[in-house]
């Protein structure tokens, strides 16, 4: 699986964390940004270079991504601008669940502020995110294709 990872000042220190402990895990990470901290970038730029990167990878093996920023909402609003993304803002691993379960969610949009504490929740979501598969229930894939219909 191969997971593009991305953030804006919001969740830059966050990110770091993030690739490391995937990488430590074997999983194929990419970096899309931004790579260094910088005050004045703006979220929409990376969930836009992580959604095309997941887009262009979706004949291959089920490609992710990973954005965080400080509350998650900017950088899901941009990254489901496009079709074929469905990004979810996550808190705690049942959210992380359901996502996948039912949503096939591709994007997981994490809020640093909530989940960048002393306890590393952030573990608990990514990996359960990870490992849940899409339950491909038919109402489950007729919902998911509604959503590329607007």
């Amino acid at each position: 699986m191969k997971l593009f990872v991305g953030a804006d000042h919001g969740g830059y220190y966050l990110k770091e964390k993030i690739e490391a402990y995937l990488a430590k895990r074997g999983y194929d990470v990419e970096d899309v940004g931004d790579r260094e901290l910088d005050p004045n970038d703006d979220f929409p730029q990376f969930a836009q270079m992580a959604a095309t990167k997941v887009l262009g990878e979706e004949e291959k093996t089920d490609p992710r991504a990973i954005l965080i920023c400080t509350g998650g909402q900017g950088m899901a609003m941009a990254a489901n601008r496009f079709r074929g993304i469905r990004a979810a803002v996550i808190w705690d691993s049942f959210e992380a669940k359901e996502c996948r379960n039912d949503n096939n969610s591709n994007v997981l949009c994490l809020p640093a502020r909530v989940v960048d504490n002393e306890d590393e929740a952030w573990k608990d979501i990514i990996d359960t995110w990870i490992a849940t598969p899409f339950a491909g229930a038919v109402r489950y894939q007729r919902r998911n294709n509604e959503l590329d219909m607007f």
